[in-house]
């Protein structure tokens, strides 16, 4: 009788193609900007976006001035941008690229998806980026532009009793920072959060980290990079020991957070830390969906347009946002 296999699925062939034709492994030697370019190299085709209503504005909260932000509206059921409507449901989105690379034109299509697909009004927030700004200025950026959100949702054209947080990444871990300060400050009071391959810990010691040390787009070594930038001079060997607005699985209480989506990829040094913090919330009694995506890398989300099997993965977390913000 044959053993059943145990061998994990290999990558999509077609997202492993496009990935061979665009590698964008880098190290910190090689420089942020170096690091910079090479995501910019995954731009989508400005044709297969969908059309919506945009606006870019720069925005001001409290002590901290000059953050941009560029707001989507989604179509309504004709097609057409829904500029009169003063009831639709706000995204707050937070970009990936490990808190040093990405901005508003990278992750465009991301958030356009998003407005699409939970059928909300999204704001995306270009905080400030390491090395130039390191933790924590971005989490500082994110927060206010959460806060400013909230009060001037009802002007937007949103509801601001029907807030969610999202967010790729570095963006995902920024996005689970927000719930906690959105719960210790007396709000916003915040209806989801939807985290994409999250690292909420930096636990290197997880299996993932080397099961996938050499996975395409997130590597050992751009991990590396990301961390020497964002945390100059801090001993991450002791994961336990930082902050949990660096790391919110280490917040001492994750009771009262909103519910959660978390999508994790397999071949991702970062699935474990997904599948970790997934185990805390729902301990504290916190709805949080986990959903492990066999074939797929980090950054699925930005190939939704390009790869079928990203496009899937894709609309299941964006199918569970818009059920919570739709109820």
């Amino acid at each position: 009788m044959t053993e059943p296999s145990t061998a994990r699925p290999q990558i999509d062939p077609t997202l492993k193609s496009l990935l061979d034709a665009f590698p964008l492994a880098f190290t910190a030697a090689d420089g942020v900007e170096v690091a910079r370019a090479r995501l910019r190299q995954l731009q989508a085709p400005p044709e297969i976006l969908p059309d919506l209503r945009i606006e870019n504005l720069i925005i001001s909260h409290g002590d901290l001035t000059d953050i941009p932000v560029r707001i989507y509206w989604p179509p309504d059921s004709s097609g057409s941008s829904a500029k009169e409507r003063r009831d639709l449901p706000v995204v707050v989105f937070y970009h990936g690229g490990g808190f040093a690379l990405g901005d508003l034109e990278t992750h465009d299509p991301v958030a356009r998806a998003h407005a699409v697909g939970a059928e909300a009004i999204v704001v995306s927030v270009d905080y400030r980026l390491a090395p130039e700004h390191p933790f924590p200025a971005g989490v500082e950026d994110c927060w206010a532009a959460l806060q400013w959100t909230a009060e001037h949702a009802a002007q937007l054209g949103g509801d601001p009793n029907r807030i969610a947080v999202a967010g790729d990444s570095a963006g995902g871990n920024l996005a689970a920072v927000m719930a906690h300060l959105a719960r210790d400050n007396g709000g916003p009071e915040l209806a989801f959060q939807l985290l994409w391959y999250p690292t909420t810990a930096a636990n290197l010691s997880l299996p993932s980290f080397t099961e996938n040390a050499d996975a395409p787009i997130l590597n050992r070594d751009v991990i590396d990079a990301f961390l020497t930038w964002y945390v100059p001079g801090v001993d991450i060997t002791d994961p336990t020991a930082l902050p949990s607005t660096m790391a919110p699985a280490n917040a001492s209480d994750f009771s009262g957070l909103a519910p959660a989506y978390i999508g994790t990829a397999e071949h991702d040094p970062l699935r474990d830390e997904g599948a970790h913090y997934a185990e805390l919330l729902n301990a504290a009694g916190v709805p949080a969906e986990l959903s492990n995506e066999p074939t797929l890398v980090h950054g699925y989300v930005s190939f939704a347009l390009l790869i079928p099997a990203a496009a899937e993965a894709t609309n299941r977390g964006l199918a569970a946002l818009k059920g919570a913000l739709h109820p």
